[in-house]
């Protein structure tokens, strides 16, 4: 199903890792066909089955640093060794076309995109589409049960993880609207509910 919206948006989700942001990600898109899901580049090499162009665009650290210096990137930043960035025909392209745009990033990087759209004139299509999400937990004692429920990942990298979502939802009161994944009904439809007033006109 898809409703239609007045303008298309461009859609910047962050959360700490165990927030659910994926599966809200993965509601939006089956449920509004105009998102256009942004692939990031990275430095680093590929994991499993991930396939470039699918997962990421996979990039050498020359390449992408020429990409850099060509300006390129609308956000990228080094991550845990690897660069990680947001190419900027990602977003004006599909834009350009009348589709909206899903990017999933980090806080840093939505720091960065937010700086450049508060820098954009008032008319400019990416500001009036731009609207940023913190997907937040409603505590970390329950992001942890959620990540040890998970068993995924060694206790040293959930504790790191844990810091890290500490760290990241600092940050939360900077973006326009923060939706709390208590119940993941209750998530989508407050999500859902801020993608639809913003598409047609509104704010968040």
């Amino acid at each position: 199903m898809q409703t239609p919206f007045r303008q298309p948006l461009f859609l910047v989700l962050t959360a700490p890792s165990g927030a659910g942001k994926t599966t809200l990600v993965n509601l939006l898109r089956a449920e509004f066909d105009s998102f256009v899901y942004s692939v990031s580049c990275t430095t680093r090499a590929p994991r499993g089955e991930e396939k470039d162009g699918v997962a990421y665009h996979f990039l050498s650290d020359e390449e992408f640093l020429r990409r850099v210096a060509a300006g390129e990137f609308l956000e990228h930043a080094m991550v845990h060794g690897h660069r990680y960035g947001t190419l900027k025909s990602a977003i004006e392209g599909p834009m350009a076309e009348g589709r909206s745009v899903l990017l999933d990033i980090d806080v840093a990087g939505a720091a960065q995109v937010r700086e450049i759209v508060r820098g954009l004139p008032p008319d400019a299509p990416l500001k009036r589409a731009f609207l940023d999400v913190f997907i937040d937990v409603p505590s970390l004692e329950e992001l942890r049960r959620r990540l040890e429920k998970r068993g995924e990942d060694a206790p040293d990298v959930i504790e790191t993880r844990l810091r890290n979502a500490e760290g990241e939802r600092a940050h939360r009161d900077e973006f326009s609207a923060t939706v709390v994944n208590d119940d993941l009904a209750t998530a989508h439809a407050e999500l859902r509910a801020l993608v639809l007033r913003k598409a047609n006109g509104g704010e968040a």
